[in-house]
């Protein structure tokens, strides 16, 4: 072996070693110093240059949220080769990478009860369809590192007392002070277990199925690593860390957003990079927004983090007409730090989060948008609050369903292009771009699911088959048809524009509560885009003069076509209308 890899090696031992002793101040340095040897020696570091990373994003990078069997297909040999199929089919140029959901043996929480994380659940597929699929898109996993299923081998180990399971789960005395944990779910923290060591309280955030890991064993630490170190072999090249700021546990505090849970993902990013340069760490955190943003760390921690606010923020702004609140939040958001990224979606699997709008949204304007949402069909997930009272955590329904009527449009006769601006706003916006493969449809709430299963996540996770998807898609005038030709065309539109490169330069524009613009400048300076929404079910004009565009530059929409004749013009917006006002 060249002398150069096991200096590499010493360095990389060094350094997992440092951070090692940074989260576990109280543990023995030969427990440590064992861990550290036995993780460098996993990495299996090949060369000098595994530090060196290129961009890994660009206009291009849109990604697709889906679970392995959103779309099944009886002809093909697994729900994860009919998914791979099905994207080749439909979504050709129009996505880079797809995120599937948790794809391993679970016992609830449609796969975040994970049971068993080594191998793919056997009725979606196999590791091998996951490498297939990474050669055709950039793969986003789950890494469940919070919490796993009781029905797993490992807590079957705790309750019989046998190693590792034994001490991988978290659970706590008397003398531990929960009474100022932060958590989203309104059951019992603390659940009894009978063992055969005796009864234990056993720690559980997010279900009394999903009992929390204990990260204060060194150990557990080295199961996730290793298993990230898995994922990547078979293809995966994004790391979702999921429900990531519950890690770790103190008594008498929030037990959320702790300084060794940051330090866990500075560490886990650094042994994924050392592992495979491309690898991306994106942070899991429904938080309000400025401990949201904290995931960036100083630049080494995530690589994106997702922009929670601005979903519900979507809602109340195309509910209401008024861009006042996403106005303000858009110019008090910081530009992501240099090899970051904000992920911007407007839906996903989850509900609609109201603790990011904590601070943006004033009460009574939250009080308004939870009751247009009840009116328009949602359901609610609420928390327990420090006091013993609940509170709404979330708001479940489907985008569609969330934006189909107002107040002003009580018919949803608008209900289409309110659909569609919620997407153009958020492709504007500086960051990558998320898609839910429910919302290429407009699917409309799925009630029979919720009431089958008492889950009000369900209404928003409809599974289809491939004839059902393809049918619809064939209806010309379909309501599916017309929303997935609509996001289509506009998010190729968008990947040939520098402009909307996911970090170049982004101002909010003060054009007034019914309308919402940005202008985005390439990295280069070389392209401009104007991007304004009418936010409003009526017609109006807007004065092009206050966009300042250089009148000696030619202006036109990339959406229509159209040019902008003159800079002292006014161009007339019809409802819910964006344009891409653009100088190349």
């Amino acid at each position: 072996m060249p002398s150069y890899i096991d200096e590499d090696r010493a360095l990389i031992q060094e350094t997992l070693l440092r951070w090692l002793k940074e989260i576990y101040k109280d543990n023995s340095d030969d427990v440590l110093s064992g861990l550290a040897r036995r993780l460098s020696r996993r990495m299996a570091v090949t060369g000098p240059d595994v530090h060196e990373q290129s961009e890994n994003w660009n206009q291009e990078t849109c990604l697709l949220i889906t679970y392995a069997d959103s779309i099944t297909d009886d002809n093909a040999q697994s729900p994860l080769a009919s998914l791979g199929q099905f994207c080749e089919a439909h979504l050709d140029e129009m996505i880079s990478t797809v995120h599937i959901l948790p794809f391993f043996p679970s016992s609830g929480d449609d796969g975040f009860a994970v049971s068993d994380h080594n191998c793919v659940d056997p009725p979606l597929g196999t590791w091998e369809d996951i490498s297939y699929l990474s050669t055709k898109y950039r793969i986003m996993a789950d890494l469940v590192l919070n919490h796993g299923a009781r029905s797993s081998v490992l807590f079957q180990q705790f309750l019989n007392d046998e190693a590792p399971g034994n001490s991988f789960f978290l659970s706590v005395d008397e003398n531990f002070d929960a009474s100022h944990v932060i958590r989203p779910r309104g059951h019992p923290l603390l659940q009894k277990v009978e063992t055969v060591s005796g009864v234990k309280t056993i720690w559980c955030t997010f279900s009394e199925e999903q009992v929390d890991y204990d990260f204060s064993n060194p150990g557990v630490l080295e199961f996730f690593l290793n298993l990230i170190l898995n994922f990547i072999d078979h293809g995966v090249s994004v790391l979702r860390l999921d429900a990531v700021g519950f890690l770790w546990k103190r008594s008498g505090t929030t037990c959320l957003n702790l300084s060794q849970t940051h330090a866990i993902i500075k560490l886990i990013r650094y042994v994924s990079n050392c592992y495979a340069a491309d690898v991306l760490i994106v942070t899991e955190t429904n938080l309000p927004n400025q401990e949201n943003l904290s995931y960036f760390g100083n630049g080494n921690e995530a690589h994106w983090i997702y922009n929670f606010p601005l979903p519900p923020l979507l809602l109340h702004t195309l509910l209401t007409g008024d861009s006042n609140a996403l106005r303000r939040w858009a110019m008090s958001m910081p530009p992501a730090l240099l090899g970051t990224s904000y992920l911007n979606f407007v839906a996903s699997h989850d509900g609609f989060g109201l603790r990011p709008t904590e601070g943006l949204l004033e009460e009574e304007a939250r009080a308004e948008l939870v009751e247009r949402l009840q009116k328009n069909g949602s359901r609610f997930t609420w928390r327990t609050m420090q006091d013993g009272t609940k509170k709404i955590y979330e708001a479940n329904i489907t985008l569609y369903s969330a934006l189909e009527k107002t107040d002003e449009d009580p018919n949803g006769r608008y209900a289409i292009k309110r659909f569609i601006a919620a997407h153009l706003i958020m492709f504007s916006l500086e960051g990558i771009p998320a898609m839910y493969i429910n919302s290429l449809i407009g699917a409309k709430n799925d009630d029979a699911g919720v009431d089958a299963s008492g889950m009000c996540r369900r209404i928003n996770r409809t599974k289809y088959s491939r004839e059902t998807i393809d049918s619809l898609l064939r209806i010309t005038h379909s309501r599916e048809r017309i929303i997935f030709d609509a996001l289509k065309r506009l998010i190729q539109i968008r990947s040939r524009q520098s402009a909307f490169h996911p970090n170049a330069t982004q101002f909010t524009l003060q054009l007034g509560r019914d309308f919402f613009g940005v202008w985005r400048q390439s990295q280069n300076r070389g392209q401009s885009i104007f991007a304004i929404t009418n936010l409003t079910s009526q017609g109006k004009f807007l004065k092009v003069a206050d966009l300042n565009l250089i009148e000696v530059e030619q202006w036109y929409d990339l959406i229509s076509g159209l040019q902008v004749l003159s800079c002292q013009s006014e161009i007339r917006l019809e409802p819910y209308q964006t344009v891409w006002i653009t100088n190349k």
